[in-house]
């Protein structure tokens, strides 16, 4: 009696499997695959200039960065990022405040490895007031801002 059982319930478990169509299983799709969020932390300096980022991100995306422009003997910009990651530059608006007035410009930094370098060029001024790139082509990025990536064992003061 125990075999039949165990040969019924065998040859139940093989009629299922055969009667499974093609191309059901699920797999999961390209954008369906949840992406990784990372923090980085990033420092240069320049002369006397100090240069901080803090950028959490999510693939290309800036979920939230910061930037810190301390100069040596002036005011220092603090402020807030928001862009993303195209290819190895990476576009950023940058909301900061100086001297006691907001403003937004747009930023620019090459990924090179563990670094980001800062581009600069041409800019104009919208009707809104945020400062833009005026030529993206024309860009340069010579080397003179260098951001190295920074570990921390506990979350740096840039909070």
């Amino acid at each position: 009696m125990t075999k039949i059982r165990v040969l019924i319930l065998a040859l139940v478990s093989v009629l299922f499997s055969c009667n499974k169509q093609k191309g059901t299983d699920v797999t999961p799709e390209k954008n369906d695959i949840e992406e990784p969020i990372s923090e980085q932390f990033y420092s240069g300096n320049i002369k006397k200039d100090t240069v901080l980022m803090n950028l959490t991100m999510k693939g290309n995306q800036i979920l939230s960065g910061k930037l810190i422009y301390n100069f040596y003997e002036k005011d220092k910009n603090e402020g807030t990022l928001i862009g993303e990651l195209k290819g190895d530059t990476l576009f950023a608006d940058y909301t900061f405040m100086s001297e006691g007035i907001s403003s937004v410009r747009q930023v620019v930094f090459l990924k090179k490895g563990h670094t980001y370098i800062e581009g600069y060029g041409d800019v104009v001024e919208e009707a809104s007031g945020k400062v833009i790139f005026k030529d993206r082509k024309q860009l340069k990025f010579d080397g003179k801002s260098i951001l190295y990536r920074v570990k921390f064992h506990s979350k740096p003061l840039l909070d």
